[in-house]
């Protein structure tokens, strides 16, 4: 049976596409008529979400730090859907925080592997495919407010996210000769797992004092912005940074210190892994 919608007929990768934004987006390419490959690390959430969507979705397992694991991503879509028309990189983790005289380099490279490398693997094995399709594509990446200018995050995870936004101008020049069009996302607070980690009254407070506009971000909010970005309607748009973030850069980003169990953040060091399953490592100073 054909399905339609904006998005008819048309393939995406999503990674980190388990939980989140990334579920919430692929919810909605779905929706939208798109088949999907899901890629995560966490197994069971992915096999999950396979199974609730149905045909027209397929999980991958994909460390997207990991080149093999992203460059098979791309290939199963091929494989499974036979093309691929929109890469949403999306796959994030928290990464490495504390005191910079105190975190690890492992930790940071780490942070940087998911964060920074997955968008780069992602958009490298993206591209050559659609370069070879001939058609062009859209390729999505998340970054975040963080990413934006100082206070967004702990420094790794914000100096990552400001090399998404980097790297996403200077790809979309490059690929611009392909009809690939190279965008981003910077969220602001949005109440999925990696942000509230369990604790969305804390959430909501800081939200609260720091966020001009009285609406939840919600993981939908999201999946819109990527559904306009994959979509005909932003066929002119390429090389910028959307903020989704209910007003919180316009009034100055201060987040890190105040959300989401971070304002003791200066007493412990260590590295958080997000939804992949992975538990946190901490240690007190």
């Amino acid at each position: 049976m054909s399905r339609t919608g904006v998005l008819s007929g048309a393939v995406a990768v999503v990674t980190g596409g388990a939980s989140g934004m990334g579920l919430a987006t692929v919810q909605r390419f779905v929706a939208e008529g798109a088949s999907v490959v899901v890629a995560d690390l966490n197994v069971e959430a992915g096999e999950r979400v396979a199974a609730e969507l149905g045909d027209a979705v397929r999980f991958e397992r994909c460390d997207v730090s990991v080149e093999a694991d992203v460059a098979a991503v791309v290939r199963a879509a091929v494989d499974s859907f036979g093309r691929l028309d929109i890469m949403f990189n999306n796959a994030g983790v928290g990464g490495a925080f504390g005191p910079i005289t105190e975190i690890e380099s492992d930790d940071w490279d780490t942070t940087f592997g998911v964060l920074v490398r997955g968008v780069f693997t992602g958009t490298k094995h993206a591209a050559r495919q659609m370069i070879e399709q001939g058609a062009g594509g859209s390729i999505i990446n998340t970054a975040s407010v963080a990413g934006l200018g100082g206070g967004g995050g702990p420094q790794a995870y914000s100096a990552a996210k400001a090399a998404v936004i980097n790297l996403t101008e200077t790809t979309a020049n490059e690929l611009a000769a392909h009809s690939i069009r190279v965008n981003a996302i910077c969220p602001g607070i949005i109440f999925t797992p990696l942000m509230h980690r369990g604790d969305e009254a804390d959430a909501e407070t800081v939200m609260s004092e720091l966020q001009p506009l009285p609406k939840r971000g919600e993981g939908s909010d999201i999946a819109g912005a990527a559904l306009w970005l994959a979509g005909p309607d932003a066929a002119f748009v390429t090389g910028t940074s959307i903020v989704v973030d209910g007003g919180i850069s316009s009034a100055g980003t201060r987040l890190y210190g105040r959300l989401g169990g971070t304002q003791n953040l200066d007493r412990v060091v260590g590295i958080a892994h997000g939804t992949t399953g992975q538990a946190a490592s901490v240690r007190r100073l």
